[in-house]
């Protein structure tokens, strides 16, 4: 966990009082909608389509126990006693009164929680890597990036008002779990020849209405200049990105538009002049920020318990710990992904009262630290292997150990229709509808590793682009029909799927997916070759076909 140290508590605080003093003002009539929208964003307040929507920023993905608290206190006290976790390692209420958020704002920043910047034309929540500091084999705990990053980018002020929103996404390991590759810039730690740390650095990543896989710009830059070359591509992005045209105004447009050659030379040239300059982080400056990470004291523990080889006779629990318990860096320790899939609960959405319960959770068996992924769950990064056996029972209690991580049911949605003012169509009912399908365990494991990602409009808060299966609500003449796409993915061979033929009713979705999935049992080459390798192998006409036929 990271120490905010007083200049955060400092700045935290003094943004609340600012931002109370803006909500005065509107309620007063002193500021119009359109004078206090700007100011709201800012502020990670959105107006939906039945109240204010709330975000609030999880840095990297990292909560401690006291923080989920306070999370689970504003559900309980300011909204309907619920919270969504997003893609993006953050997490929204969609029921929050506008006068009552200044006081929401102030509860969290007691504990050192804010919702800067997690909307409007600037950079967002760094994201990285839910594993990261535990993960066997990575480079270094990315979080160290993550957190430099942060503070460089918060409230920076030539990067407040950019063309359009630009996002950062941060992974040490080999695989992918961070989706860096569709993101405006993607970072991916490694080492030089001399052992030192930097970066690949991929940029003009993103999803949305013109979807586009980041590109390398440059194979290696050094942790000391990454602030440097950052800033240098921003600087060319916010001199040449487009501002007339909200579709082409991300970089992913400039970049395209350009072609990375001619983008890489503008940056490098803009590099150049700032290089060797205060934005140099020497080894102080990094060693500061890596002091301010408490780690676990781990103990010496077997890898095979004794609790473990006794709970090894109960198949529930087995189900549980093949599919949700994950190797650790350490012996003796294992990273547990919590589900936030329930059958026929929507996608991502944890009760205040299961929040607590995970807190309570995470100080008796995790050290006091939960994460949050990508894919809209949660994990315990440091759960003694000995513990499995009472945590899963206590899990269960809770209704977040249902094992379907990474299976057909894992289904990642973004609200839509439901409480989004830019949606075209609902994404939760489809995903409660297609977890209730695929409930059976045996079903879905003879499936195996299979990712549906679900988006209510073009804008893809679900991803559906880079989903194994992708559906993506649209409107025609009032009624909402869906797009299928196939074969996409968001790990280290990301790629967009691709579509299979015209839009479906909305009746028609879980029937669909379905005969997808029916048609990709059929057509697999053995029993593990995945669903995603299979349609590369044979393309999207074999699931054209038996979705078609009959429609």
């Amino acid at each position: 966990m990271y120490a905010y140290d007083e200049l955060d508590r400092t700045l935290i605080n003094e943004r609340v009082s600012e931002f109370r003093d803006q909500v005065r003002r509107r309620l007063s009539g002193e500021l119009t909608e359109d004078e206090f929208k700007m100011l709201r964003l800012q502020n990670g307040v959105y107006l939906q389509l039945h109240a204010y929507m709330f975000r609030v920023a999880i840095p990297y993905g990292t909560l401690s126990s006291t923080q989920l608290r306070r999370l689970a206190h504003v559900a309980r006290r300011y909204d309907r006693g619920y919270g969504h976790f997003t893609t993006r390692q953050n997490i929204q209420f969609n029921w929050i009164k506008l006068a009552e958020l200044p006081d929401a704002l102030a509860d969290l920043a007691e504990v050192g929680i804010h919702a800067m910047q997690t909307s409007g034309n600037n950079t967002r929540n760094v994201t990285s890597d839910q594993w990261a500091g535990v993960a066997p084999g990575e480079i270094e705990d990315p979080r160290i990036w993550s957190e430099l990053l942060r503070q460089y980018t918060t409230l920076h002020p030539e990067f407040s008002f950019l063309p359009r929103k630009f996002k950062f996404a941060i992974t040490a390991s080999e695989h992918d779990r961070a989706a860096i590759k569709v993101h405006d810039i993607g970072l991916r730690l490694l080492k030089n020849a001399e052992g030192e740390t930097g970066f690949e650095v991929l940029v003009g990543g993103g999803l949305g209405r013109t979807p586009f896989i980041g590109k390398t710009i440059k194979p290696y830059v050094a942790g000391r200049d990454l602030l440097s070359y950052v800033e240098a591509i921003l600087r060319v992005y916010n001199q040449y990105g487009r501002r007339d045209n909200i579709y082409k105004a991300r970089i992913k447009i400039l970049v395209h538009e350009l072609g990375i050659e001619k983008f890489a030379k503008e940056v490098e040239e803009e590099w150049l002049q700032i290089r060797d300059s205060a934005l140099t982080l020497d080894e102080a400056v990094v060693e500061e920020v890596r002091s301010r990470f408490s780690y676990p004291i781990y103990e010496n523990l077997p890898h095979m318990p004794d609790e473990l080889k006794k709970a090894a006779h109960d198949p529930k629990f087995e189900a549980w710990r093949k599919n949700s318990v994950f190797p650790h860096k350490m012996p003796g320790y294992a990273i547990v992904t919590l589900s936030l899939k329930p059958v026929g609960g929507p996608p991502g959405d944890a009760t205040a009262d299961q929040m607590d319960a995970i807190a309570d959770l995470a100080e008796k068996y995790s050290f006091g630290e939960i994460r949050v992924g990508h894919e809209q769950n949660l994990a315990l990064p440091h759960v003694a292997r000995r513990d499995l056996p009472v945590l899963w029972r206590a899990l269960d209690k809770i209704g977040v150990a249902t094992p379907n991580i990474n299976l057909v049911s894992d289904i990642i949605a973004c609200p839509g229709l439901d409480y989004c003012s830019l949606a075209n169509a609902r994404s939760i009912p489809i995903a409660q509808e297609l977890t209730r399908r695929f409930a059976n365990h045996d079903t879905a494991n003879l499936i195996g590793r299979l990712h549906i990602n679900i988006s209510g409009c073009i804008n893809a808060c679900g991803h559906h682009h880079v989903g194994h299966i992708g559906i993506l609500g649209v409107e025609k003449n009032g009624e909402e029909f869906y797009q299928i796409t196939i074969g996409g993915r968001a790990d280290e061979h990301a790629q967009v799927g691709t579509l299979i033929g015209p839009a479906v009713r909305y009746g028609e979705v879980a029937d669909v997916i379905e005969d997808i999935v029916e048609a990709y049992l059929a057509l697999r080459a053995r029993p593990d070759e995945l669903f995603v390798d299979t349609v590369k192998r044979l393309g999207v006409e074999p699931f054209r076909e038996r979705v078609y036929a009959t429609r």
